[in-house]
């Protein structure tokens, strides 16, 4: 697959970047090589590996799954700008 300048200027104009129109053929040979390297990851034998979330093998840190002793209403809303009723109030958005 091959971009061209009309083809780089929509995609420009579809992902809200100004590009000028003498920058439009230089744009549309980085996405000729993005779409190059692309090309060659498709042609690498991925047959029976499983997907990596990670390069190198390691298990997330977990913490216990215990009940702190809670009961902090007053400190956290004291750094609320306006509170009422031991909520926080904000603006109304929807009418």
């Amino acid at each position: 697959m091959s971009i061209d300048r009309e083809t780089a200027a929509k995609v420009a104009k579809l992902a809200r970047i100004r590009v000028t129109e003498d920058a439009l053929p230089a744009l549309a040979e980085e996405f000729n090589t993005i779409l190059g390297f692309i090309e060659q990851l498709n042609e690498v034998d991925v047959e029976g590996i499983e997907p990596m979330t990670s390069v190198t093998p390691m298990r997330l840190k977990r913490r216990e799954d215990v009940v702190t002793d809670g009961n902090q209403q007053a400190e956290i809303l004291s750094n609320a700008p306006d509170a009422r009723e031991g909520f926080f109030a904000v603006p109304k958005v929807v009418e």
